[in-house]
């Protein structure tokens, strides 16, 4: 019996070695990021359909260098739209268009695990042919002959370049607020067929909905704000939330037309933007005194305000009708205050459709993600001036982050699992929010209070810290990437406007910001970033009303490219951090196997 199970271990050792070894050979998958989507999800989905221009580069690694930039445009077009197309100034032969197709498949699939993983979804009218075209095997001429035959197996062919073109899509955050389809883009993030190859790290938008779903009373009034400031009802038509009790308060609240820099386009959402604005400040207030740890105290805004209209000194407000403001207890709320809140409160924190989101967030998502020896994060790693890491809760650095979200996971399973919350740990979700040393924010303030009240323009400019510029600075890459055991950086948040002679890659290609500002708030354009086995580069994405003129025109879409690095030799996976793991287990497999000496012989004997 013993004889039989080491046998059998020793066949599971020669087994897995082989796998290992196959695995260590293979090329690096495809990797694509994008970032700071901020709910734009038509145009998400979009260019998600086009691969956000990874098809057209592909093409070009895969197939020959004699292809023309009109041949390689025209099977990007064919790729993109899964059929067979001409044009009146430009076509190919069926038959070539097959041939480039599976070139572009075999440059992909690079094993039998690969190709078993694809298999499953061939067309079954053209499974057969598919397979023999792929694996090189004779094919018969009817393939190339018969029109209606070859553009079935060009649709076919079509879709697997596209399912296997993608290796691993890295989203750097912020899904939530400013467009209206927040949850359009979670489901599609979710969908079984893209789910195992999304890497998802948290923005501090999201945060901000994960910590209102957990049950922060302020993060759950500031993101109602956000969302009645865009006008985005129907969304929370969506999420099952009910505000008609806030609509008929904030219209009581609020009879004529409302005052101050509110900035919703609806009247109504102008007078809910402005009551839940005071509610959020209200209760962030409380959360600041209550923790002083925090360090958040230049953010007590009410008691000033208080103070202005106790005396009349209000020339410098934009707005002085303030009905819930109880000017001599100016943090609590009135008794309707109270009870909107709370009455939101339980619809957000209840809410099944909310929790199917959140669920991905807190479970998928994480505060950075390393591959291949990059180091990728929302917005920064806290830094001092001099060029530190800065130091939070006791921590800073790589432990800093790392228990930033082992605290934010905890929230999570408390929340999904329906358990009472430990009343700081909400409070850090707030920090994690809009706090000065938050990994997810980099600003000395959030300005929003001044914003809306304050005439003058100073006090609205809400501060970068040190990010920014120690990044552009090798002694602190250097510290950054011993810190981690990187090569690189990818980070987002702060949109980058290359229209402006901005750069998204510093010098040495070390650290990359690909926040393009995605959204129609902010640049309307976008940024991705893609890496190769050959190169890593970055996509300036067009914006909509580029792509529009381009149609009109009945041009291609023609995206923009900025190279960071080529590689003379194609990456493999024994390159990377995941590949240096299997050569660690490897090695002790060899050693393992070593004391099997002999079986192959009592094998052949038998």
């Amino acid at each position: 019996m013993q004889m039989e199970q080491s046998i059998s271990s020793y066949h599971e050792i020669i087994r897995e070695l082989s796998e290992i070894e196959s695995k260590l050979d293979m090329n690096i998958d495809t990797t694509l990021w994008i970032s700071d989507p901020h709910g734009a999800g038509e145009r998400f989905v979009s260019i998600l359909k086009g691969r956000f221009g990874l098809v057209w580069r592909t093409a070009y690694e895969a197939l020959p260098k004699t292809f023309s930039n009109e041949k390689l445009e025209h099977i990007d077009r064919i790729i993109k739209k899964e059929k067979y197309i001409e044009s009146e100034d430009f076509s190919m032969e069926r038959q070539d268009v097959i041939a480039a197709l599976v070139n572009i498949i075999r440059y992909k699939v690079q094993c039998v695990q690969d190709f078993d993983q694809i298999r499953g979804n061939f067309n079954r009218d053209v499974k057969p042919l598919i397979e023999n075209l792929i694996l090189n095997f004779p094919v018969p001429n009817i393939v190339y002959e018969n029109d209606i035959i070859a553009d079935k197996v060009i649709s076919s062919l079509a879709k697997i370049v596209k399912q296997v073109i993608l290796g691993q899509l890295i989203v750097l955050g912020d899904v939530f607020d400013r467009g209206d389809e927040p949850d359009k883009i979670l489901r599609i993030l979710m969908q079984k067929d893209l789910k195992p190859f999304v890497k998802f790290v948290w923005g501090n938008h999201d945060i901000l909905w994960m910590g209102a779903a957990a049950g922060n009373k302020s993060l759950i009034a500031e993101a109602l704000r956000i969302s009645v400031r865009y006008d985005n009802l129907d969304f929370l038509k969506r999420l099952g939330i009910d505000i008609s009790r806030l609509r008929d308060f904030a219209e009581k609240l609020y009879p004529g037309k409302i005052t101050g820099n509110f900035k919703a386009k609806l009247e109504i959402s102008k007078k809910m933007e402005k009551t839940l604005a005071m509610i959020q400040f209200k209760l962030e207030e409380q959360t600041i005194k209550k923790y002083p740890q925090l360090g958040m105290e230049s953010r007590l805004n009410l008691e000033k305000l208080a103070e202005m209209l106790k005396t009349g000194q209000t020339s410098g407000l934009t707005d002085t009708h303030f009905p819930t403001l109880i000017l001599d207890d100016p943090l609590r709320l009135t008794d309707e205050e109270e009870e909107i809140i709370n009455d939101l409160a339980q619809q957000f924190t209840t809410s099944k459709q909310i929790r199917r989101l959140m669920e991905y967030l807190f479970r998928e998502g994480k505060l950075y993600h390393i591959n291949n020896y990059i180091m990728n994060i929302h917005a920064l790693v806290p830094s001092t001036e001099d060029g530190r890491f800065d130091e939070l809760y006791g921590k800073k650095g790589k432990e800093l982050l790392d228990h930033i979200e082992i605290t934010v996971k905890d929230i999570g399973e408390n929340y999904l699992a329906g358990r009472e919350q430990e009343p700081f740990q909400l409070a850090m979700m707030f920090y994690l929010w809009c706090g000065p040393k938050s990994p997810l924010f980099g600003k000395h303030a959030m300005k929003t209070f001044e914003r809306y009240f304050y005439k003058d323009k100073d006090t609205h400019k809400e501060k970068t810290l040190y990010w920014g510029k120690n990044i552009q600075k090798p002694e602190f890459i250097n510290r950054l990437m011993d810190e981690f055991n990187v090569e690189r950086v990818v980070f987002g948040h702060t949109p980058v406007d290359v229209s402006k002679g901005e750069k998204i890659a510093t010098p040495d290609g070390r650290a990359i910001n690909i926040d393009g500002g995605f959204s129609e708030a902010y640049l309307s354009r976008g940024h991705a970033l893609i890496q190769t086995p050959y190169s890593l580069y970055a996509i300036i994405l067009p914006s909509p009303e580029e792509i529009i003129d381009l149609h009109r025109k009945k041009e291609p879409t023609r995206l923009t490219f900025e190279m960071i690095d080529t590689f003379p030799e194609p990456k493999k996976v024994r390159d990377t951090y995941v590949g240096k793991e299997l050569m660690r287990r490897r090695d002790y497999l060899l050693a393992e196997l070593k004391k099997y000496k002999g079986f192959s012989e009592i094998e052949s004997e038998d």
